[in-house]
């Protein structure tokens, strides 16, 4: 009998626990608090969230200025410290934004529709499977985008490009003679890195918006690296203190807000010729 109960309260105990998932690699824990680091991929407590049926992602359609994304892996690292800055940036000038994890959403290969034929590529997208439409709808309502990426291999995350890569239904627009609906809207670029390839992951990532009619704002990004002599702790510490990157990404989001309240959507509607890719 003294087994039997024990088993029972065990297994009642289990189903009490919580369960854990790491946004990063995608493990399981149970227990009442996530652990310090994932046994799976390293990460941090941090990269935890208790386990939920997941909604898909909708726009409610209420309005905002500003579409603030986290293109890294880590939503807590070192691409992490530099959103937590323009988000509070954003916060103290009173903009209206919305930010996005892009680790915590279901974002798919882009499907390549327009290599098949050219109208086959619309918007909306005609892959409604997961969250990227509703980052669709937020692009098009916004005025302006943030965009921070680490530096992976001298180039944006993998995240990021699938992000990006599935913007291409509202690039085509422009390819099938349509009227664009991002001409003129703001883009604001933070990346940061171990070593080099600054400058050319954010000129990567302003490519993409630049197809779509985006204007980077003036000295609308900012990059820094560390150093390949430390190591990933000796990143993040540095990232999280340091006076210069603070003033930097404030310095972007304001040249962002400056150049949004020029509204040149309005003011360069049917006066720009489309030339893309």
């Amino acid at each position: 009998m003294f087994t039997t109960a024990s088993a029972e309260t065990k297994k009642i105990s289990l189903q009490k626990s919580k369960a854990w998932k790491c946004s990063v690699c995608g493990y399981i824990h149970k227990g009442d608090e996530p652990p310090e680091e994932c046994p799976q991929c390293s990460s941090s407590s941090k990269e935890y969230s208790e386990l939920k049926d997941k909604q898909k992602l909708r726009y409610d359609g209420e309005n905002f200025d500003v579409l603030l994304i986290n293109g890294s892996s880590h939503r807590g690292h070192n691409t992490g410290v530099l959103v937590d800055l323009a988000e509070k940036a954003l916060k103290r000038k009173g903009v209206g934004y919305r930010r996005f994890n892009l680790n915590e959403l279901d974002i798919q290969h882009c499907w390549c529709c327009y290599s098949m034929r050219d109208s086959a590529c619309t918007y909306p997208c005609r892959n409604q499977l997961d969250d990227a439409p509703a980052l669709h709808e937020m692009i098009v309502d916004s005025k302006a985008v943030i965009v921070a990426s680490p530096i992976n291999w001298n180039n944006m995350s993998a995240r990021l490009k699938d992000f990006l890569d599935r913007l291409t239904c509202l690039q085509n627009l422009y390819l099938l003679k349509k009227e664009g609906l991002t001409t003129g809207k703001v883009a604001g670029i933070l990346v940061n890195g171990h070593e080099d390839g600054g400058v050319k992951t954010v000129m990567d990532i302003f490519l993409y918006f630049q197809q779509m009619g985006y204007v980077l704002a003036p000295f609308g990004f900012t990059y820094i690296t560390h150093g390949a002599q430390y190591n990933a702790k000796a990143d993040n510490d540095f990232f999280k203190n340091d006076e210069r990157l603070k003033k930097e990404v404030e310095g972007v989001v304001s040249n962002v807000i400056e150049t949004m309240k020029l509204d040149l959507e309005t003011k360069l509607k049917d006066k720009i010729s489309p030339v893309c890719e």
